[in-house]
């Protein structure tokens, strides 16, 4: 893979690490495992037994603990502590095949994994606000599809995954805006609008 695919892998990878850490590391490891790919010399630690392990254990963990209202949120706000920093190993581990994480790297694959953080957090926290949890489900089950999505695309075809996830970032993003404009837009005191 050219240095430019590398790039497109890398931040895809950070910014599924951002949606669900466990299931992104347990999907490269695994596919290093079976040899589905060669993979870079940093993210070769992803293939062993023990992370492939923690990681599926966690992983579905994860898959139950995301469907419930409250517990997601919570859950989410726990993982900002892993997500960001996985997601700039991730990252750098792919765009260093000698194995060195530059520093420049580890800041993208950084800040890709919190955009999709805070994305995902901010969506699941307003759908709390809802009283019924089908939307919590199904936000839950967009996001697992999504990240077993990009892990199946991403290596094949990268910048076609980067569009994708770029694209779902925009429109992530105008929602959450527009929602939060709707919500929280000042209304005119009753004493101001009656004197205009």
């Amino acid at each position: 893979m050219s240095d430019a695919h590398l790039f497109a892998v890398g931040v895809v990878l950070a910014w599924l690490s951002g949606v669900r850490v466990y299931l992104t590391v347990f999907g490269v490891g695994i596919a290093g495992a079976l040899g589905w790919l060669e993979l870079p010399q940093a993210l070769q630690a992803t293939q062993s037994p023990w992370v492939l392990g923690v990681c599926g254990l966690l992983t579905v963990g994860e898959f139950f603990a995301d469907k419930i209202p409250g517990v997601d949120s919570g859950w989410d706000l726990l993982h900002t502590l892993l997500r960001v920093p996985v997601g700039a190993f991730l990252a750098a581990a792919t765009m260093s095949p000698d194995g060195q994480l530059g520093a420049g790297a580890l800041a993208a694959g950084a800040g890709v994994a919190l955009t999709s953080h805070v994305l995902k957090s901010g969506t699941r926290a307003l759908l709390n606000t809802s009283p019924e949890p089908v939307s919590n489900w199904t936000a839950s089950v967009a996001e697992d599809t999504a990240v077993v999505g990009g892990l199946a695309l991403v290596f094949a075809y990268p910048w076609i995954t980067l569009g994708i996830v770029v694209l779902i970032s925009v429109l992530v993003a105008t929602a959450l805006w527009w929602i939060w404009r709707k919500l929280f837009r000042r209304k005119p005191k009753a004493g101001v609008a009656a004197s205009g």
